[in-house]
């Protein structure tokens, strides 16, 4: 029982690392924002579609009714990478991930309005410990400093994954999580096609290597593996866990992209991880 265990958080820390490859791999890959997630959604939905084959998944979806929130969802994660892979390029990667880790309190804020649960006041003592960690975080607040505009944009993103999150909660015990995320880069990849026609695509064949481990590495293994270590953990286990996940990212960004943190990236950084951790621990009593 023990080692099992143990293998579950082993492979849970291992969804959480292969996904915080998306920091360094943003930051780095050198294509437009938009570009990136349209390839990146294009060969994650070819490598998701073969593992669906293999594990004879049913693609059928079980009412006409799914149709429309599930595109609605696969427009709102679209637009989640697309301004996290913005939040990357305007500022950097510790800036960019730990700004994205403010979803957790905007979903404890949302929530009572899309799944009619009645909203707690600890939340707006949680609200106001992640804007301190936001204002400790920008080192100038200057609306024409790229740190600053990494950190809005982040915190967008932030806003549409919190969305895209509630929408498919109602789903995820009806669906297999991976099939659900083959028909979220579907739709991710119709909505970001036309970018190819007005957007630099020159740089595509010397990054391709790039955008392949992005697809198959972060998207494909690494959110499918997070979607497997669900069933083991409850939410609230998963998301203490998984708020490492600004930790490897700039683990990373240190040893490739040669990226070192300020002090006040550790400070801003521990108030906001500090908040997804007592909302987790929080919502688990």
């Amino acid at each position: 029982m023990q080692s099992n265990h143990l293998k579950n958080v082993i492979g849970l820390l291992l969804a959480t690392f292969f996904i915080s490859t998306s920091g360094v791999l943003g930051r780095y890959i050198a294509m437009p924002s938009e570009v990136i997630i349209w390839f990146r959604s294009t060969f994650a939905a070819v490598f998701l579609f073969i593992f669906c084959k293999y594990r004879k998944m049913d693609f059928k979806l079980k009412s006409p009714k799914h149709n429309k929130p599930f595109f609605i969802a696969g427009v709102f994660m679209a637009a989640h990478w697309v301004t996290y892979f913005y939040a990357l390029k305007l500022s950097n990667v510790a800036m960019g991930m730990l700004s994205l880790y403010t979803f957790p309190v905007i979903i404890a804020f949302l929530e009572p309005v899309f799944l009619k649960t009645k909203f707690s006041p600890v939340y707006i003592l949680l609200g106001i410990l992640v804007l301190i960690g936001l204002y400790v975080l920008s080192p100038e607040f200057n609306l024409e400093s790229t740190n600053l505009q990494g950190i809005l944009f982040g915190v967008l993103s932030a806003l549409c994954y919190s969305v895209r999150i509630l929408i498919m909660k109602q789903y995820v015990l009806q669906y297999n999580g991976v099939m659900l995320m083959f028909y979220q880069t579907i739709v991710i990849s119709i909505c970001l096609l036309p970018t190819l026609f007005f957007m630099d695509i020159s740089g595509f064949q010397s990054q391709l290597p790039y955008l392949l481990l992005l697809a198959l590495l972060t998207t494909a293994i690494g959110h499918s593996l997070m979607v497997h270590s669900l069933q083991f953990f409850t939410a609230s286990t998963a998301s203490i866990i998984s708020s490492v996940q600004p930790i490897f990212g700039i683990i990373l960004a240190f040893f490739f992209l040669k990226e070192i943190p300020t002090v006040n990236t550790f400070i801003g950084g521990s108030l906001i991880l500090a908040t997804v951790v007592i909302e987790s621990i929080r919502s688990k009593k």
